[in-house]
């Protein structure tokens, strides 16, 4: 029987997956502890010790093909393995899941060659990966970016400024930028991405003090003429959009497996506290208003791993699968953000302590409901599918 926090409620785990879990789980117990996450939180360090660790047990191999360095798997394998990081840090599994999701395009999308060189090198720990799209007047609009890429002798010079890059100016790091490629065309068919290290002379990374997620980080970026080699262009001139929607429903499903494992986490402590913690002559777990409240915090998780599930089944199957990842996106984010509000009001004054890890749930959650598609824009996706037009 696996020790590991992550779960199925349609399926079965099998002994390949419990056995990777298990070591996950043994890594992440040794390393992830409550002073460890402190730290990282308070001073904005990058998890490097744990992120070394995955490295070693080859967790960026799992979902991979053999001829680019890895050892197989499907979305199941990277949806356990999301619950399972996930539940000790929301941050942390940040660290594990942007560069997960910049290969899966690039496996999708990317050339022979930039497979072959990126790919390895990501699993052996040579490189980092991250994916740079967001400015400060392209949010939710993608296609209002205005970073730029021009021709040049071999190559292409990039211009602009990035913002809201989560780990970007961490080192070996190569950015996956989308920029305009053609000033003149439609939005849509008019953007490339290509692959840039963060290293390349006219890079200058930003880290920004932000609410929560602060040892993974969150960067602005600024191009000012950098050079990239022609063969770093990722997938067809002109086709960004294409390529970025190449991965989307994957990566979706997959965030929203993180949050299932926070929100896990958060029952879990506040259960544990509500079970410890005494008040007029009882544990404050026998009174029904918080018995209440924790019975429906984890009735909303298992809705929210139902979810998940159905989506990735789906998406297992070959099938579109847009509004189910919508639902699950929109569901897991709030029901993160949700369970962690109630979280800190079963802690009382506690929860209001930096010493307690559920104000660090309480900050990072904030960030689900906007990140990687708001919730604002998952309904419109949800209201879209039901033949509504929302504005």
């Amino acid at each position: 029987m696996t020790t590991s926090h992550a779960s199925l409620l349609l399926g079965t785990i099998s002994e390949d997956q419990h056995s990777y879990l298990d070591s996950i789980h043994r890594v992440m117990s040794k390393l992830a502890t409550e002073d460890y996450l402190q730290k990282i939180d308070r001073e904005g360090l990058y998890p490097f010790e744990i992120y070394n660790s995955w490295i070693e047990l080859g967790l960026f191999r799992i979902g991979f093909p053999e001829e680019y360095g890895g050892i197989g798997g499907d979305l199941k394998d990277l949806l356990l393995i999301s619950q399972e990081l996930a539940y000790w840090s929301y941050d942390i599994y940040s660290a594990y899941s942007v560069p997960l999701y910049t290969a899966l395009t690039l496996l999708k999308i990317g050339s022979e060659d930039q497979k072959k060189k990126f790919l390895p090198s990501l699993m052996d720990g040579s490189i980092r990966l991250s994916t740079s799209i967001s400015e400060p007047s392209a949010g939710s609009d993608v296609s209002a970016i205005k970073t730029i890429a021009k021709p040049v002798e071999g190559g292409w010079l990039i211009n602009g400024q990035k913002l809201w890059n989560t780990a970007a100016g961490v080192d070996k790091n190569v950015l996956q930028v989308l920029v305009r490629t053609d000033p003149d065309g439609p939005p849509r068919a008019s953007m490339s991405m290509f692959l840039v290290p963060n290293d390349s002379p006219g890079i200058e990374c930003r880290k920004l003090d932000m609410l929560g997620r602060r040892g993974t980080g969150t960067y602005e970026v600024f191009f000012t003429d950098v050079f990239v080699p022609a063969e770093n262009l990722v997938g067809e001139l002109n086709k960004g959009w294409k390529g970025l929607l190449a991965c989307l429903q994957t990566e979706r499903v997959l965030t929203s497996a993180g949050y299932v494992g926070s929100a896990q986490k958060v029952v879990d402590i506040s259960l544990s506290y509500a079970k410890e913690r005494t008040q007029f002559g009882r544990a404050i777990g026998e009174f029904q208003v918080i018995s209440h409240m924790l019975a429906d915090m984890q009735t909303e998780v298992d809705a929210s791993r139902l979810l998940v599930e159905r989506a990735a089944s789906i998406i297992i199957n070959g099938k579109d699968a847009m509004r189910e990842v919508s639902m699950a996106k929109l569901y897991g984010s709030e029901t993160y953000a949700k369970v962690s509000n109630q979280g800190m009001q079963i802690f009382g004054a506690y929860g209001y302590s930096m010493e307690y890890e559920i104000q660090r749930h309480f900050r990072d959650s904030r960030s689900t409901t906007v990140g990687a598609g708001s919730s604002q824009m998952q309904r419109n996706a949800i209201a879209s599918s039901m033949g509504l037009k929302s504005q």
